[in-house]
């Protein structure tokens, strides 16, 4: 009786270590999981920001090239 008293603590003692680094391992990944989270929200809002700043050039260079298109008219017209 003893000794199986004696197993089964060693086996819960086993076991509630176990379930520590169990533990452990889960907090690291999520750890993890949050940072690349973090990382991917930055790269997403480089890339937005990217995005409208490439829109507002070609917005601008289609301004130019109409302005450019309308200075030519005019100076076929002229001549």
């Amino acid at each position: 009786m003893r000794e199986d008293t004696t197993i089964i603590a060693s086996q819960l003692a086993d076991l509630t270590r176990t379930v520590e680094q169990m533990a452990s391992q889960l907090q690291t990944l999520r750890e993890r999981a949050d940072s690349e989270q973090q990382r991917a929200d930055k790269q997403q809002e480089r890339s937005e920001v990217q995005q409208e700043r490439i829109d507002l050039a070609a917005r601008e260079l289609a301004e130019v090239s109409d302005r450019l298109q309308a200075a030519a008219n005019a100076l076929r017209e002229s001549i």
